[in-house]
């Protein structure tokens, strides 16, 4: 028997969402329902469900955030690596330009209210796709891949950073620095802060990790851990051991890099 776990703020449209599931597949056990996008991923983790309902608009996190929340919190927990990916449907009222995202990235959704007939059709292909699915690192990667583009085609960009403002502590207190972007080597999340890592100095901003990404050149700069963003430039060499696991050795700069699981597939030989 395979689970689901609903996520929708709005309590009369998780319900109704809850009766259509149980009138379109009635095999389907609802493992949870919960009201925002945090919740969703702990819940996620916690029940291991097949299939995952994802409202769009949520508090804290979006179900855009959540989904690539949990496809970067399962590739780097030990007790899902065993275990495919939920299937992630959105549900969502969002116009055409987005819903052509979703079908570009091969991510499903149904509109708000739920409609039985467009219901079916989502559960036709979710009983197929479950089917097929397997836990191979390359199903996994490739639906990992899909939950990032949807994440970052609907995500609306903003203006290119140029000079990052970071604070430096000193024995007298601190200081504004105006760094430029090209001096950055890698930008790595610690607490409440981000360091900001150049050749010799080490700075700190408060500018939230999935803003900074948005502001960054995604050929320049690649997320390679859930806290960390590196400069592409600046890798020296990348090591892959006995287990499969990544890491990178970086120009001007003496620390190691561990690469997660999700995102591995960037470094392949050419």
């Amino acid at each position: 028997m395979y689970k689901a776990l609903i996520a929708e703020d709005e309590p009369l449209l998780a319900e109704s969402l809850k009766r259509e599931l149980s009138r379109a597949w009635p095999e389907l056990a609802i493992a949870a329902v919960v009201g925002d996008g945090i919740s969703a991923v702990n819940q996620s983790m916690a029940l291991m469900p097949d299939v995952v309902f994802l409202d769009i608009q949520m508090p804290v996190m979006t179900g855009l955030e959540a989904a690539s929340s949990l496809a970067s919190t399962w590739a780097e927990s030990t007790a899902t690596a065993a275990k495919p990916l939920p299937l992630i449907v959105f549900v969502t009222a969002y116009d055409e330009y987005a819903l052509a995202a979703f079908d570009t990235q091969a991510a499903d959704y149904i509109l708000k209210p739920v409609r039985a007939d467009r219901l079916a059709q989502t559960v036709a292909r979710l009983k197929a796709r479950l089917a097929d699915r397997t836990a191979s690192a390359q199903d996994f990667d490739m639906a990992a891949e899909q939950l990032r583009n949807l994440l970052m085609a609907a995500s609306p960009q903003q203006a290119r950073l140029t000079v990052i403002q970071a604070s430096r502590q000193t024995s007298s207190g601190s200081t504004i620095h105006m760094i430029p972007i090209e001096d950055v080597i890698y930008f790595e999340a610690a607490d409440k802060y981000i360091r900001v890592l150049t050749k010799d100095q080490e700075y700190l901003i408060r500018t939230p990790l999935k803003d900074l990404l948005t502001q960054l050149d995604s050929n320049v700069f690649w997320q390679v851990h859930r806290g960390t963003v590196v400069r592409v430039s600046a890798i020296a060499s990348v090591h892959r051991d006995e287990s499969f696991k990544v890491s990178l050795k970086l120009r001007n700069r003496p620390e190691t890099l561990a690469v997660s699981r999700l995102y591995g597939h960037l470094f392949k030989a050419m």
